[in-house]
């Protein structure tokens, strides 16, 4: 009935546009009264979004199965359940975001469901690094950093009408993401886990470090970095403070 009730209405936006389609027309259009439509959905925006609520539910599930010893990877493998959503049914999607770019209000919904995905993500990594420095802040850096990278990968692949493979897309811009903020629970604390690095971004390493010459600097109070022109400031100054710290 919940399948039906969706089809229905996302049909009759389709035909007759969203403000001007009611929920009498949606149930007259499904066979069924109006009470079975709030059964299901609390509004109409609800009936665009169907498979969204069983998506969180699978990405909780996930998360919630074990500690896994990659924090980052789990949370990417989560938001790839959202993908994977999508990529069922690409005419379905490309139509749903179509209608979406048009409807103000499904725009303010649709950053709302976004904002429960990232929330899920979020928590899950507080709790995994509930103990570490900066973790509640590490955690919700790392799940906005997930969802931005999913859903530039995702739109990217709805405006191209669902052509190419979002798998793969969505793969690379989660990879960016565990570069940097691959296994925060080793000894980096949030530097980029070499194995998620492939060649090129190797190539760009954007720095060394190491201890002052003896000869010049007895004492060991001068660091030597050689930095990319392409590393980001905070990257080196982050790691400049903490090799100053290590004394």
């Amino acid at each position: 009935m919940r399948e039906a009730l969706a089809e229905a209405a996302f049909q009759l936006f389709l035909e007759r546009g969203f403000e001007r389609t009611t929920v009498d027309d949606i149930v007259a259009r499904a066979g069924v009264g109006r009470r079975s439509f709030f059964r299901y959905f609390p509004s109409k925006e609800d009936a665009v979004f169907p498979d969204h609520e069983r998506c969180l539910a699978d990405m909780t599930a996930l998360l919630e199965r074990g500690d896994d010893p990659d924090p980052v990877g789990a949370v990417c493998d989560a938001a790839r359940l959202v993908m994977r959503m999508y990529a069922a049914n690409p005419e379905f999607s490309v139509q749903r975001y179509g209608l979406t770019q048009e409807v103000p209000g499904l725009r303010t919904y649709e950053l709302s469901v976004v904002r429960r995905y990232e929330g899920t993500l979020a928590g899950y990594l507080r709790r995994r690094w509930a103990k570490a420095p900066d973790g509640g802040l590490r955690a919700d850096v790392v799940a906005a950093a997930v969802v931005a990278a999913h859903n530039n990968a995702l739109r990217s692949w709805l405006r191209s009408g669902g052509e190419g493979d979002a798998e793969a897309a969505v793969d690379h811009a989660l990879g960016l993401v565990r570069g940097v903020w691959g296994e925060p629970d080793g000894p980096g604390g949030g530097e980029p886990a070499a194995e998620h690095v492939g060649a090129a971004e190797r190539e760009k390493a954007p720095f060394t470090l190491r201890g002052g010459d003896p000869d010049v600097d007895p004492e060991g109070d001068v660091i030597v970095m050689v930095a990319s022109r392409k590393a980001p400031l905070w990257r080196v100054v982050q790691s400049v403070e903490a090799a100053m710290a290590a004394g």
